[in-house]
């Protein structure tokens, strides 16, 4: 059984266990599918390869501190997703590599740190809305970072 961590709310919790563990899961194991998947996009028409970032993983929309090691986790995640669009552009320049927020998901992940007044989504409504942010994007928005409303996250 797979219990969720606490999230690391200030500097004196960190672990080196939990940071390699997050880190292990939002960054390197989508690094490694990008690795194996990019380079088999179709290059014969519009394609797009999108990964679960979060917008904790913004730098530029950090006002509450906290959640330190899926916080920095999600922003390794945003550099390597900036960093694959770039060198996916020269290599097909049809196709496009971006992060995207899903917003909050009804789920065991964010059940304890659901709160009053957030917008929570069923799982199925999540998945409609990330599917149709991406079916919106072309080559030109490789590389940028999206929330489930298709609006852009600041890095």
């Amino acid at each position: 059984m797979t219990t969720v961590s606490s999230p690391k709310k200030a500097m004196r919790q960190l672990d080196p266990e939990h940071l390699a563990r997050s880190f292990a899961v939002n960054a390197i194991g989508p690094a490694l599918a990008m690795k194996h998947l990019l380079p088999r996009l179709r290059r014969d028409g519009r394609s797009v390869f999108a990964a679960l970032s979060a917008r904790v993983g913004s730098i530029g929309d950090n006002r509450l501190g906290g959640w330190w090691s899926y916080r920095a986790s999600k922003a390794a995640l945003n550099q390597l997703v900036r960093t694959a669009s770039i060198e996916l552009k020269r290599a097909n320049p049809g196709a496009a590599v971006v992060a995207i927020h899903p917003g909050t998901v009804d789920s065991g992940l964010s059940s304890p740190f659901s709160k009053a007044g957030l917008e929570v989504q069923a799982p199925a409504e999540a998945a409609r809305r990330i599917l149709d942010v991406l079916a919106g994007l072309d080559p030109a928005q490789s590389g940028g970072f999206f929330d489930h409303n298709g609006a852009p996250v600041a890095w």
